[in-house]
């Protein structure tokens, strides 16, 4: 698929391309959070996809979109973990190659679920952009077919089909926050919703250590920018100098870009689990840790994306039982 823009309908036709390879996830009111605000607060429980995360239905729609000579040549693709894992889970199904290039900061649990479903890795380098190049190399020199994990149109297309569960499912959604990086994910989203629902507010929320889309938008172009550990480690790495499609789309989409502290989304992960009784990672963890920041208000409906499950789960409990008490076990 080539384009210049992701349209409503490019997101109902991959829809129907993943209809079966991927959960049509739930969305839940959240009692807590909305009593605290005064307005229905929903939570899209999208960690609870099969992968752990959003990426597979990026990462299927890409795959079912391939030609049957791509699909024999494999694909490769740069990750910070998740769209690997989505990746890997896609191409098995398919009977593929998959090689994913990841830096040196992918937590040790992403790697071991990648690794368990087949895909060749390779870490290489401190960044995103490090990883970026051995795709390049690997698609030069072994024919590989590249499906990066954002600046693709049928990636793009498929996180969009998030937007339409969410709109079916909360028709009177006024604002919906969603977790922001490389901008696959807000664009497809915010591109859905909007195609439905126009009043429909879209907050991209990122965490203030390195938030490239942020950044970019503010410069007005896509520009580098250091890559720093942080607990939304999904939300690491650049959006690509070169960026064809979500830096534009991000910028005539969103409403807002809010950013987050590392301990303000500690307290996000922390209501998760105490408040919601769920387990996610500090990406999906933005969207509670924005309105508890107190850094969005809200006078209708909103919609947060539960966007992924896969942290480390020694670091969660640290979270969970606070840095004063890291030893806690329970």
């Amino acid at each position: 698929m080539i384009m210049n823009e992701v349209t409503p309908e490019h997101i109902r036709a991959a829809c129907e391309r993943i209809a079966g390879k991927v959960e049509r996830t739930p969305t839940v009111l959240s009692q807590n959070l909305s009593e605290r605000f005064g307005v229905p607060v929903h939570l899209k429980l999208e960690h609870r996809q099969t992968t752990g995360s959003f990426k597979l239905r990026g990462a299927s729609n890409a795959v079912a979109s391939l030609s049957a000579a791509d699909k024999a040549h494999g694909v490769v693709a740069a990750s910070t973990g998740n769209h690997g894992r989505a990746l890997a889970h896609a191409a098995k199904l398919e009977g593929m190659r998959a090689v994913i290039c990841m830096s040196r900061l992918v937590p040790d649990n992403k790697l071991d679920e990648i690794r368990r479903l087949g895909a060749e890795m390779r870490i290489v380098g401190n960044s995103q952009d490090d990883a970026q190049r051995e795709v390049e190399r690997l698609v030069a020199e072994e024919g590989l077919v590249m499906l990066p994990p954002f600046d693709h149109p049928d990636i793009i297309a498929g996180q969009g089909t998030l937007g339409l569960e969410m709109i079916e499912q909360v028709p009177d959604a006024a604002l919906v926050l969603v977790p922001l990086s490389g901008g696959g994910l807000a664009a497809g989203v915010a591109a859905a919703v909007k195609g439905l629902s126009p009043m429909a507010k879209i907050i991209g929320v990122s965490m203030a250590r390195g938030a490239a889309m942020k950044a970019s938008l503010d410069a007005g172009r896509p520009v580098p920018v250091e890559e720093l550990p942080t607990l939304a480690d999904s939300l690491g790495g650049g959006i690509g100098l070169d960026n064809r499609l979500t830096f534009a789309m991000c910028r005539d989409l969103l409403d807002d870009i809010i950013l987050l502290g590392e301990d303000e989304i500690a307290v996000g992960i922390r209501h998760a689990y105490a408040r919601e009784r769920e387990i996610v990672e500090g990406a999906g963890a933005v969207g509670i840790a924005a309105l508890l920041a107190g850094k969005v208000k809200v006078s209708g409906p909103v919609v947060l994306l539960l966007s992924g499950r896969n942290i480390d789960m020694a670091l969660h409990r640290k979270i969970i039982c606070g840095e004063a008490n890291a030893e806690c076990t329970t």
